[in-house]
């Protein structure tokens, strides 16, 4: 049986973006955790792996890409859906982000309904 409330793990340095996707993730029904960097975010989902990760791309410590190679690799780490978040919007780092194990990929600045829409596309509403 389907979890009633699917988990979302934001992971962005940025703490405004943080505060923007947690109101727009809420508003849509997800509970959220939010992780500062890659290293602090694959600790998250040792613990408990989430349904959805709204993943940053330049991050001090360890930035989206690492992060998201490193979680495919982990027990699980197949199964949340990614969607990349980020400013970087040149077609190889597209490409290198999907061929990484990104579902989607969003630009900043977002809004709720490009959220929406993404998360909806890759199955998650």
């Amino acid at each position: 049986m389907e979890r009633a409330v699917k988990t979302c793990l934001v992971v962005d340095d940025s703490r405004v973006i943080r505060k923007v996707a947690r109101r727009v993730l809420e508003d849509i029904g997800f509970e959220i955790a939010e992780a500062a960097d890659g290293m602090e975010a694959l600790a998250w989902c040792r613990a408990a792996m989430p349904d959805a990760i709204l993943l940053d791309w330049n991050m001090p410590v360890m930035n989206g890409i690492d992060f998201l190679r490193q979680l495919r690799s982990e027990p699980g780490g197949d199964a949340p859906k990614v969607v990349f978040c980020t400013v970087e919007n040149a077609p190889d780092h597209i490409r290198a982000a999907l061929d990484a194990g990104a579902d989607e990929y969003i630009m900043k600045p977002f809004d709720g309904d490009i959220i929406e829409a993404k998360f909806a596309e890759v199955g998650l509403l």
